[in-house]
């Protein structure tokens, strides 16, 4: 069961919109979904809120310690509440998929990412679940900081909000601890539309097609 939803950005009006904070973005529409609001809690540096649960407190979180320190306000909520890291799941931006792909995993290497990197060494284990947030790559290894501290073009800011909206139908799934029926839900792509049948050829009396040569 997932107790602690995380989401990994940057604090500050200057940061607002970039990619690095899609995490942000992640929480505020769980937060939404679950009518719970974000407020400063100085203990786990942090906004935080609660949502009470039949099966027990629901925690949501963002660090305002800025990226590099995010395991500063996991740890200290985790340990503070008994919140396990196989009960944990944090959301980040992800440079290795698309924007408007989204993939959910368990444990791994944080993948020269700052947030996980902390949130590793402060927790003591990788091993807690993460939410990737396609943001695409700049392609150039020199220009991913510029990149992800960038906002995207508003074509890849849909498609991460249409991601974001997608993963959220597995929110219940995820809550539950039912991660592979969730991960199915997540990761399964869209249908493809079904093409539009030709319209039939008009008929004329005889039963033939209409070879009339058009006047315009």
């Amino acid at each position: 069961m997932v107790r602690l939803l995380v989401g990994l950005g940057n604090p500050g009006p200057q940061y607002d919109g970039t990619r690095h904070n899609a995490g942000f973005w992640w929480v505020d529409a769980a937060a939404r979904a679950l009518r719970a609001t974000l407020a400063p809690e100085r203990a786990y540096f942090g906004l935080v809120a609660r949502v009470n649960r039949a099966d027990g407190p629901l925690w949501l979180l963002e660090p305002m310690t800025y990226m590099n320190l995010s395991g500063k306000a996991v740890a200290a909520l985790a340990r503070f509440f008994k919140i396990e890291p196989g009960e944990i799941l944090v959301v980040h931006d992800d440079l290795d998929l698309q924007p408007g792909q989204v993939k959910l995993k368990l444990g791994g290497s944080p993948a020269g990412h700052n947030g996980l990197k902390d949130i590793h060494a402060q927790l003591g284990t990788p091993d807690y679940w993460r939410l990737r947030l396609g943001i695409g790559h700049p392609g150039v290894k020199a220009e991913v900081v510029d990149y992800v501290l960038r906002k995207p073009a508003p074509e890849q800011r849909e498609a991460i909000e249409r991601s974001i909206a997608t993963s959220l139908l597995a929110l219940d799934l995820l809550l539950a601890g039912d991660m592979e029926p969730a991960m199915m839900k997540i990761h399964a792509k869209p249908p493809r539309p079904t093409p539009a049948r030709p319209e039939p050829v008009p008929t004329t009396e005889d039963g033939s097609g209409d070879d009339k040569e058009s006047t315009r």
